[in-house]
């Protein structure tokens, strides 16, 4: 009859493991984010209720032949440990989810420069489809993790991770049809998102779905671009501005002072230090060539003049200090020369929207690069191949 009692006991810890465990390797828990452990996590977290029954039957029977001959401190123990499995099964099912700390928002309200409410100093995501703009501020995103919008008649699913400050737009669009996404955890601290349809999970930063029937497959990317809000309007003065949802302003509040990492947060806070783990760098690929640009060098010197995979690149920090552009610069090279962007060949200034204003080159553009803001840890990890730009002394 021991033997049943100690079984009983083993049944309520193996439940208690388990729901701790569905848990514990989808979110930032100590240890949990550094192993590749993704398939086993998706795995548990697809069959947990027939481990549920098992342990569920086993504890009933045990308690059932049991009962009539337990003392009153072994009844204590079980309904202790009753109690707290009971404790732990609502915090890591309806407290410690994803999706059950970050909602959407209820209400996506855009609002043009004369109504909007957000400041101009607040960094945005900016996406430009089909003749309309829009701005999404990060602070904003960053709480709810996506916003589901349409910009020029296409749907698109604006997304943010704070822990990894990466900022990605998607065509939601799957088999030719709008799939809905929720978020369900992190992998590698990178938010992933689980489709209504397959429940496969998807990885934030680079839209690929790493586990589940649509593994591999990979969301299309829409071009967006990081600045400030200020800068964005320079550029597009019509633009729409998504503005807080007042269901959220608390949550909101709790990201205040991420924009410029001085967030008192050891998950989001900008490290000082050049290559630490929280470090700021701008992230360029191209043509399957990947690159990380410090971004310490680019406040020091502003602009930043590179090849990579053979296409030559301009790394242009704006004098806001906090929006910047990557540009193709072909054959030319480029210098600061009195705060103004200057061409070294034919000594032409050009704008913040890379644009010629001066000189024989006037009227001439720079193609855009995509580019990224994030931390060292993220750009690394989802880019292993990638080099680092060093300057030289």
């Amino acid at each position: 009859m021991r033997a049943i009692k100690i079984l009983a006991l083993i049944c309520i810890a193996y439940l208690i493991l388990l729901e701790v465990a569905r848990v514990y390797f989808i979110m930032p828990f100590p240890g949990s984010q550094q192993k590749e452990t993704i398939d086993f996590a998706y795995f548990l977290h697809n069959t947990i209720l027939y481990f549920r029954i098992m342990g569920w039957a086993v504890l009933v029977l045990s308690g059932l032949l049991s009962l009539s001959s337990l003392s009153k401190p072994w009844k204590l123990v079980l309904a202790i440990g009753v109690v707290l499995y009971g404790v732990v099964f609502y915090l890591f099912n309806f407290r410690f989810l994803a999706d059950k700390m970050f909602y959407q928002p209820e209400n996506i309200v855009f609002h043009d420069l004369i109504k909007n409410k957000v400041e101009q100093s607040k960094l945005i995501l900016g996406v430009t489809l089909n003749g309309e703009a829009k701005a999404y501020p990060i602070e904003i995103i960053g709480y709810h993790h996506q916003v589901r919008d349409s910009i020029g008649g296409l749907p698109v699913m604006v997304t943010y991770c704070t822990v990894c400050r990466t900022g990605r737009v998607f065509s939601p669009m799957v088999n030719g049809v709008p799939e809905n996404f929720r978020l369900v955890g992190m992998d590698h601290f990178n938010a992933m998102f689980e489709d209504q349809t397959t429940k496969s999970w998807w990885r934030q930063a680079t839209g690929e779905a790493i586990t589940g029937t649509l593994t591999g497959r990979v969301l299309d990317e829409i071009p967006s671009e990081q600045m400030s809000l200020r800068a964005w309007l320079n550029l597009f003065p019509d633009s729409k501005i998504l503005q807080p949802d007042s269901l959220f302003v608390e949550k909101y509040k709790k990201l205040e002072g991420f924009d410029l990492g001085t967030i008192d947060s050891h998950l989001l806070y900008k490290d000082s230090l050049s290559w630490m783990e929280k470090s700021w760098v701008v992230g360029v690929t191209v043509r399957d060539h990947s690159r990380a640009y410090d971004w310490n060098d680019l406040m020091k010197n502003k602009i930043i003049n590179d090849t990579l995979g053979g296409t030559s690149l301009l790394l242009y920090l704006q004098p806001d200090s906090v929006s910047f552009n990557v540009w193709k610069r072909d054959t030319l090279e480029f210098s600061i020369n009195n705060g103004k962007l200057q061409d070294r060949q034919t000594n032409s200034l050009w704008n913040t929207s890379g644009i010629c204003v001066e000189g024989i080159l006037t009227g001439n553009q720079l193609q855009k690069t995509q580019a990224y803001q994030e931390f060292w840890h993220s750009w690394r990890t989802f880019h292993p191949a990638t080099t680092r730009y060093l300057l030289t002394k």
